[in-house]
């Protein structure tokens, strides 16, 4: 009974809070009714089919399948997202024009696919100019609704290059090329309709469906309370739970900050209650939810698109993604962890959280989860695995009531599915503008002889330097189109520099990932803010703190392949995994000023940042550095520790007093 009353209590709270932050988080979404409601909903459902018919059971020409993909995705943007902030839900005439826009470019393209396959981008006619500047207005317009300024803006930087390059001096200069050329080119093969949208044709749409069917049949309400099972009950509990249930959640979602608003509504009210600050809570949600964009097996959908530009069998991605993955999540433990200590918390009461005994009943929920990665790991297609989850997550939903899906709960699923892919859908199209621009002027493979040069001096240099490219190309951007246009910017330049290609992509992708909790555009720290009611940029920049490790791990690919799981020495990759973990710890007490139970004073400090670095730089004598630094640091905490105390007493009575 007292568990039943607790999942209420949670049910209860998210949705008093959710309805008010999807607002805030997407200002310009309507919230449609009557028969508008009704077209969305038979337009999503359509669409939906028709993605999963087209994969498993008709194949069509690559360019046909991502034109309809595409024209799906605006007329549901246009039908969902206003285009100024207005509390009229209605459809306006404008939306209407935008819809019919979609639809003629779409049949444009049907029309003459055996023809434009030849003339754009080489040597259009005027129809075919005024057409693609159609699209691409579309696709800019949409782009803006679905996710803010930032990604159009930065592609119209992109698209400013291309004219004013032959003007520009050095290493930007380029010849130059007429408007036919470019916007054919650009809305073509090579620009929109190229790999990016490739993938969320392929992989995204489904897998976003998969997690629609994991949602309405209650299976990721099993994933919270299998956190809240876990951990609720450790101290600071909440904001482990947090960690576990944002990670579980945000693997299958394409955006860090639509994450920390679907599980913060619930997480951060709890771990504000339980004694953390409003600003801590919110910055705990928005690092775990990044931090789920990095998990296996589906890693937001950044996956995918990794092998697809790679070349890479999509098992040995995941594989290599595990190590990194789990790095993260220890780190972000540990700091809240510290915290805990420090502010000397409890967990929930075990009466408060859901028996253990339910949730080994209902592990078979698991299932499609679990079929996911042994059919992925086995060799089958990513479709194949993507459909067999859908399938199973639909079976397993039927022995008990509460997770029975009929045909309406079905229904819902696969309109779920299409409207939360509508923002990926518009963010891949216009990263795909970016990486045709990249392609068309080499200014991709400028950028990576000016890496090379660098990397002759210092190659340490300029790893930081692609460090901080690929985390400037990614602030407020969806993982999967900063990864995108990361890729195309900086990866090539790693990979000429000598870098393995997909140690220089998960490297590119781990910065693509963190630019959502990097101030000053933390995407998904103002999500949680918003939720959390603090402000933005001050939760950005806690989140940066307890996401400060994830900085520090792509740059251990580099010094420890091992972490990759690359190579067969089994010795020296559990060797530097250890370290790897030790390293984290020391980083994090660093951080947080806390080690072994008690306070740091800031001598120590700088000890165990130092010895954390000898443990990332991998090797036996960086090794012994690292454990005599850490022993140093030990005996310092002994000596002083009844004057740490004291100082600590002392700041206690002066806060009492003054209250």
């Amino acid at each position: 009974m007292a568990e039943k009353n607790v999942q209420n209590n949670r049910s209860n709270e998210t949705s008093d809070i959710k309805g008010e932050q999807d607002q805030e988080y997407t200002s310009l979404k309507r919230d449609l009714t009557g028969w508008n409601r009704y077209l969305f909903m038979i337009i999503a459902v359509i669409g939906a089919l028709y993605h999963l018919y087209i994969l498993n059971f008709n194949p069509i020409d690559p360019w046909l399948f991502r034109s309809s993909h595409l024209v799906f995705g605006c007329i549901l943007g246009f039908m969902l997202f206003s285009g100024w902030k207005s509390k009229n839900n209605s459809i306006h005439w404008i939306d209407w024009i935008f819809i019919l826009a979609t639809i003629t470019v779409g049949y444009y393209i049907f029309a003459n696919i055996d023809q434009l396959q030849f003339r754009f981008g080489v040597s259009p006619t005027s129809t075919d100019c005024i057409i693609a500047t159609i699209g691409l207005v579309v696709v800019f317009e949409l782009t803006r609704r679905a996710s803010g300024w930032m990604l159009p803006i930065l592609a119209f930087f992109f698209v400013a290059y291309v004219f004013a390059g032959p003007y520009l001096p050095g290493m930007l200069n380029h010849s130059g090329y007429s408007f036919d050329r470019f916007v054919t080119y650009i809305y073509g093969l090579d620009g929109v309709f190229g790999v990016t949208l490739d993938v969320s044709s392929k992989y995204i749409v489904l897998f976003i469906i998969f997690g629609a069917f994991l949602q309405i049949s209650r299976v990721g309400q099993y994933f919270i309370d299998l956190s809240f099972a876990v951990a609720g009950g450790l101290r600071g509990g909440p904001a482990k739970v947090a960690i576990i249930s944002s990670g579980l959640m945000g693997m299958m979602n394409g955006t860090s900050a639509g994450n920390a608003v679907a599980t913060g509504s619930l997480t951060i009210p709890l771990m504000r209650k339980n004694g953390y600050n409003g600003r801590f809570a919110a910055a705990t949600e928005a690092t775990a939810s990044a931090g789920g964009q990095l998990l296996p097996p589906i890693m937001g959908a950044g996956a995918f698109l990794m092998a697809e530009i790679i070349g890479i069998p999509y098992n040995e991605i995941i594989i290599a993604a595990i190590v990194p993955a789990i790095l993260y999540f220890i780190s972000v433990y540990f700091m809240v962890d510290f915290e805990a200590q420090k502010k000397n918390m409890k967990g929930i009461k075990r009466e408060n959280l859901p028996k253990l005994k339910s949730i080994v009943v209902d592990s078979y929920l698991f299932i499609p989860i679990v079929l996911l990665i042994i059919l992925l790991l086995n060799g089958y297609s990513i479709i194949f695995a993507g459909t067999a989850g859908i399938v199973t997550c639909f079976l397993i939903s039927l022995p008990k009531k509460a997770t029975r899906m009929g045909i309406k709960s079905i229904l819902e699923a696969l309109e779920l599915g299409m409207k939360n892919s509508v923002q990926l859908i518009a963010v891949v199209a216009c990263a795909g503008v970016i990486v045709g621009v990249i392609a068309l002027t080499g200014v991709g493979m400028r950028f990576s002889s000016m890496l090379l040069s660098i990397a002759e001096n210092n190659l340490l240099l300029a790893l930081v330097f692609a460090m901080f490219i690929s985390i400037l190309l990614g602030m407020g951007m969806p993982t999967t189109a900063a990864y995108a246009v990361a890729a195309s910017v900086v990866a090539p330049g790693l990979i000429q520099i000598g870098i393995e290609p997909l140690l220089a992509h998960m490297f590119v992708f781990y910065y693509a990932v963190v630019s959502a909790i990097t101030p000053p555009v933390a995407l998904a720290a103002y999500a949680a803010a918003g939720i959390a009611g603090t402000n933005p940029m001050k939760t950005g920049v806690q989140a940066f703190r307890l996401g400060i490790a994830a900085f520090i791990v792509p740059f251990m690919f580099f010094f420890s392949p091992q972490l990759l799981l690359q190579g067969d020495a089994i010795g020296g990759t559990i060797l530097a995994i250890v370290t790897a973990c030790f390293g984290i710890y020391l980083l994090a007490s660093a951080v947080q000023a806390w080690f072994f139970k008690t306070a740091l004073q800031w001598y120590g400090r700088i000890i165990l940042l130092a010895g954390s670095i000898m443990l990332i730089l991998s090797g036996i004598l960086t090794d012994i550095v690292a454990l005599a630094l850490v022993m140093l640091a030990v005996m310092i905490q002994k000596v002083t520790k009844p004057d740490i105390k004291s100082s600590m007493n002392n700041k206690v009575s002066k806060n009492v007093s003054i209250k």
